[in-house]
């Protein structure tokens, strides 16, 4: 918790930034003050135009509303953001950072020198098990965010991630609801779906947003992104199916048709999440339906997922328990209410405790921030220290002249000293590259049998991952069989040079649970080893396995999982560099799919 009396809240979202200003009274109520909405266009989404589009439409805010506060907590947009539950063993207390530390490492899809992440014990599951949040982002997005708040001249506080600061705007709200209660918020680049059941919390990122449609659009009708989502806005949209007349205008009839093909992408991903939750997370059957964000409030959005969906859905109240500044106007604030969910909950964290409390400030920006604080200090002590420096420095001077004269007298005997010193070292020297020799003969004799303990090892990994995965899905699919080989074994040298199969191995595994902007295939450029002999480079399999889509949506990613955790474990493989590399390839001719991994030898064998 934070205490500040106004403050500002800013949603750096994907389509649009959403700022508030808020104050606490002394009753403990937040109270808004004052808020704004910018549309950033089609440049808002893109990485190489974003931090300049997001720092021009805030400062224009700024200026444009009146803000005065300075202090500011932020939030970064679901698609930049990594999320993922996880469950932990019951264990003592001192022992659970460590177990999450480990969990963070085999789960975040970066490595953790490059990424922010927080995590949040949520509870305890029925087994005794601690439900767990683990949320990451990379640290170079954070920074960014840091650059725009600081050239506005703000003082960031705080960096919170989209579904934690719906979850608290939610529970604030709408705590008295019984049952389980679903809030999907549909924004511009992703959409996240969130489940609430007494104590208990879901989330899940799901990768589709309404950019899609206004593209759509855009590319049917031949019209720039931003005439297109002029139109989206004003004119769009849901079809409700066949038993419904087309409208006359064109554009109208366009959209709308995008509009429910988009929707119903979304209403899939959305039943295979209540699926998901309902059987892995223990969770209940939804009993009701709450909408948020830009895109949910195109005309006959709710009506067309009450109509699939078969439960109550309304439109999310963020404000519900919030004041309300008389000079706000309500019907203004009541059209963009459902879209403010963020920099709601951005706000509860400078009330009082939240259910879930993370800050995704980097470490640099933390250690930037404590030096400006300690700086007056600085330079205080630097003045100090100069001038004792004057001072020393005129008494070595005087030490200095008298030992020169003493060095002076020293030189003729440091110089046969000198001499026979280099004669020892070429004698060394000589010595050292006979051991070399006579070492690189006892390596290449014991080298002979290492490739085939290599070729045994790795199908032991292959019959270790088909026991995990059978393991894993007999719970609901008993009687599972799970078949995994190695169907190409490649050295990144000839994958570079242009083999086949080279363009699909350049690029991270995505699944739901991934975030984008994975860290790539290493240079293919082989090893080397400490002395500086070239080495086996990495190594690329090309993996096959029984597809298992239809016994689990994620089985396959599971397997891929499997075996690339299998390599980790393995004394014979370099944890390090051994990752997923490309997509999934499913071969409906055969009922497979491959993957591709990458690994390095734990032992480098010199060329």
């Amino acid at each position: 918790m934070l205490n500040s009396k106004s403050f500002l809240t800013v949603d750096f979202g994907a389509g649009s930034l959403k700022v508030a200003e808020f104050e606490t009274n002394e009753g403990g109520i937040l109270s808004l003050k004052n808020f704004a909405i910018k549309p950033l266009g089609q440049e808002g989404s893109q990485e190489s135009t974003r931090e300049a589009v997001i720092l021009k439409a805030l400062q224009e805010i700024l200026v444009e509303k009146g803000f005065g506060a300075k202090s500011v907590n932020v939030c970064a947009p679901g698609f930049h953001v990594f999320s993922k539950f996880v469950k932990l063993p019951p264990v003592d207390a001192g022992k659970v950072s460590q177990i999450i530390q480990y969990e963070a490492q085999q789960n975040v899809p970066f490595p953790l020198a490059e990424v922010v992440w927080d995590y949040q014990i949520l509870g305890s599951a029925a087994g005794g098990e601690l439900e767990v949040l683990l949320v990451a982002i990379k640290s170079n997005v954070v920074e960014g965010l840091f650059r725009v708040a600081e050239q506005a001249k703000l003082k960031l506080n705080l960096c919170d991630a989209s579904p934690a600061a719906l979850c608290n705007a939610f529970r604030y709200n709408y705590g008295e609801l019984e049952g389980c209660t679903m809030l999907l918020d549909i924004g511009a680049k992703t959409s996240n779906l969130l489940f609430f059941e007494k104590e208990k919390v879901f989330s899940r990122s799901i990768n589709l947003g309404a950019n899609t449609i206004t593209q759509d659009f855009a590319n049917e009708a031949k019209l720039k992104f931003d005439e297109a989502e002029l139109i989206k806005v004003a004119e769009g949209f849901v079809s409700l199916g066949g038993a419904y007349e087309e409208p006359e205008n064109p554009n109208q009839a366009a959209i709308s048709k995008i509009a429910r093909q988009f929707m119903t992408k979304l209403h899939i991903q959305v039943n295979q999440t209540i699926q998901f939750y309902r059987g892995q997370q223990g969770g209940a059957a939804p009993q009701r339906l709450f909408l948020s964000g830009g895109a949910s409030l195109m005309p006959y959005t709710a009506q067309f997922f009450a109509e699939k969906l078969n439960v109550p859905v309304e439109y999310f109240n963020p404000f519900r328990n919030v004041q309300i500044d008389p000079s706000i106007s309500l019907e203004e604030l009541a059209r963009v209410a459902h879209a403010l969910g963020e920099v709601v909950g951005l706000g509860l964290r400078n009330l009082a405790h939240c259910p879930v409390e993370m800050n995704l400030m980097p470490a640099s920006t933390l250690r930037w921030r404590a030096f400006n604080q300690k700086k007056p200090y600085f330079m205080a002590t630097v003045f100090s220290l100069v001038l004792v420096a004057f001072a020393v420095g005129f008494l070595f001077q005087k030490l200095a002249e008298s030992k020169e004269k003493e060095i002076a007298s020293l030189e003729p005997q440091v110089a046969v000293k000198q001499a026979k010193s280099d004669q020892m070292r070429r004698a060394y020297s000589k010595l050292e590259a006979a051991q070399k020799v006579a070492d690189q003969m006892t390596t290449w004799i014991q080298d002979r049998y290492y490739w085939g303990n290599v070729l045994s090892e790795l199908r032991n990994v292959m019959i270790r991952s088909e026991d995990a995965v059978k393991k894993k899905l007999s719970a609901e699919k008993p009687g599972v069989e799970a078949g995994i080989w190695v169907e190409q074994i490649i050295t990144l040298p000839a994958l570079a040079g242009g083999s086949a199969g080279a363009a699909q191995m350049t690029s991270p595994v995505y699944t739901p649970e991934r975030m984008p902007g994975g860290a790539g295939v290493p240079p293919a450029n082989g090893a080397a080893s400490p002395d500086g002999v070239p080495a086996v480079p990495p190594i690329s399999l090309l993996c096959r396995a029984v597809n298992l889509s239809n016994v689990d949506p994620s089985a396959n990613t599971e397997i891929a999982y499997a075996v690339e955790n299998q390599l980790k474990a393995s004394p014979m493989f370099d944890p390090k560099t051994t990752q997923l590399v490309g997509n999934l390839t499913l071969d409906d001719s055969n009922g497979t799919f491959t993957f591709a991994i990458t690994v390095s030898l734990a032992e480098a064998l010199k060329l």
